[in-house]
């Protein structure tokens, strides 16, 4: 059975319904808002709108989602770290270059099929086949903590959320460069590269983010640091620290073309995630261990 949300735009928002919803929900990806318009799911002000409309204050608009298509992902038995599971959500602890949801060139072995296994299909069916139960996403190549819902209820829940700046995300990372403050802020917007659409960068035009850091230990040409997130734009910390010059070691994109050790991965891991539980509204906090490779890098700097 469907189901309908009714938004009402009480700020100020500019540019196309497709992009603004999917700024409000960023569960809602742009081609599904579009999809939605084509098949009559969406009006606003009790009016069908054609997809190039534009939002304006106070507009009120009836998103009807349909129901869930019946998932056809491959369920893969994939060993993967549960943290903790109930009926409405999973914590997962991401293995580093482990992708998240299929996409091209990555039809299984992806998170997504292991917990098709693991929760026998019990997941949100908001993404549609591709990213079901998926609230937010970590770059294949960053390990560490990751949210997950098991129904649409919570997964709207743990949305908005996000989208209130309302959940502790904090990620342990090794940069290059001796980082001389102990702490700073990092406040610059982003947006994709219209030179090539697979990188994101700082513009004025761009989303506003917001990046905090604290140094944990300084070496010789690097500096180990934990980052609070308090938006989660794409590449979010991997383009803020290069944009103040400390690069991730190990970034294959953002990073140097040769990096310390080898690595051609970053050096980054979500090791803190704390939220509102969706259903008993209890304070949840995670924390974990430190991964074995980001260990063996870190006992490497120390004797260097």
């Amino acid at each position: 059975m469907s189901r309908l949300l009714n938004i009402q735009i009480l700020e100020k928002y500019s540019g196309r319904i497709d992009k603004v919803l999917s700024e409000i929900y960023p569960e809602f990806t742009r081609s599904f808002i579009q999809k939605q318009i084509e098949d009559n799911n969406l009006k606003v002000n009790g009016k069908i709108i054609p997809a190039k409309y534009k939002v304006k204050l106070n507009d009120m608009i009836e998103f009807s989602i349909p129901a869930p298509k019946q998932i056809e992902t491959l369920a893969q038995n994939i060993s993967i770290d549960i943290v903790y599971e109930d009926m409405d959500i999973v914590i997962v602890n991401k293995s580093q270059g482990m992708v998240v949801h299929p996409s091209a060139g990555h039809d299984d072995g992806t998170l997504v099929n292991a917990l098709l296994h693991h929760c026998k299909g019990n997941l949100s069916g908001i993404n549609g086949e591709i990213r079901p139960g998926i609230v937010h996403r970590i770059d294949k190549d960053t390990s560490g903590l990751l949210m997950v819902a098991k129904n649409d209820r919570a997964h709207l829940y743990l949305s908005n959320l996000l989208k209130e700046h309302n959940i502790v995300r904090k990620y342990h990372a090794i940069v290059y460069g001796v980082i001389k403050d102990d702490t700073g802020v990092i406040e610059k917007p982003i947006q994709r590269c219209q030179q090539d659409r697979k990188k994101m960068g700082i513009s004025e035009t761009g989303r506003f983010a917001k990046t905090e850091y604290k140094v944990l230990d300084r070496f010789r040409d690097t500096t180990y640091v934990e980052l609070t997130l308090f938006t989660g734009r794409t590449h979010q910390i991997r383009v803020h620290m290069t944009s103040i010059g400390h690069p991730l070691v190990g970034d294959p994109v953002y990073g140097r073309k040769k990096h310390l050790f080898g690595l051609d991965k970053q050096t980054l891991h979500a090791k803190v995630l704390g939220f509102t539980h969706p259903s008993t509204l209890e304070d949840m906090y995670f924390e974990n261990e430190l991964p074995v490779y980001f260990k063996n890098i870190i006992d490497k700097l120390k004797n260097m």
